[in-house]
């Protein structure tokens, strides 16, 4: 379990395992968030097996899973609104991160500039310079 900041409120990770749940919580984790397909994992992986241990934990499990093509505004809505209705911090996980980094960073062009959501992203250990062009026609609109 590898949990980086992007913010003091949002978390993104590699995947996690049913045993990683007990700790997430103890670290002041009040949510998770899937966004990985059960299809990429062993059953022991996927969202229900995490689900139920973080329920037994005390968190929320949220399960919005992403691809290329499942990464549209409705998704990128709800994976904000997932995140910001929790009263703590909030864990996205994913193969390695980048999913939940992108997700957040598409989730915040009505909110900071391009520069200042990858320079967070970087912070956390995710190069998203691939994602300025779209960032920035998305900042663009506001």
């Amino acid at each position: 379990m590898d949990p980086r900041c992007i913010t003091p409120r949002y978390f993104v990770s590699p995947q996690i395992a049913a045993e990683d749940l007990q700790a997430l919580a103890e670290a002041g984790f009040k949510a998770v968030i899937c966004n990985r397909p059960d299809a990429e994992v062993p059953p022991s992986h996927q969202a229900n097996a995490i689900r139920v241990a973080a329920e037994a934990a005390g968190l929320r499990f949220e399960e919005l899973p992403l691809t290329h093509q499942t990464m549209t505004a409705e998704n990128v809505a709800r994976q904000r609104a997932l995140a910001e209705v929790c009263d703590g911090p909030v864990l996205a996980y994913c193969a390695s991160g980048t999913r939940c980094s992108v997700i957040w960073a598409l989730g915040q062009v009505d909110e900071m500039s391009a520069d200042s959501i990858l320079s967070k992203t970087a912070a956390a250990g995710y190069q998203l310079d691939n994602l300025r062009p779209a960032l920035e026609q998305l900042t663009g609109k506001r």
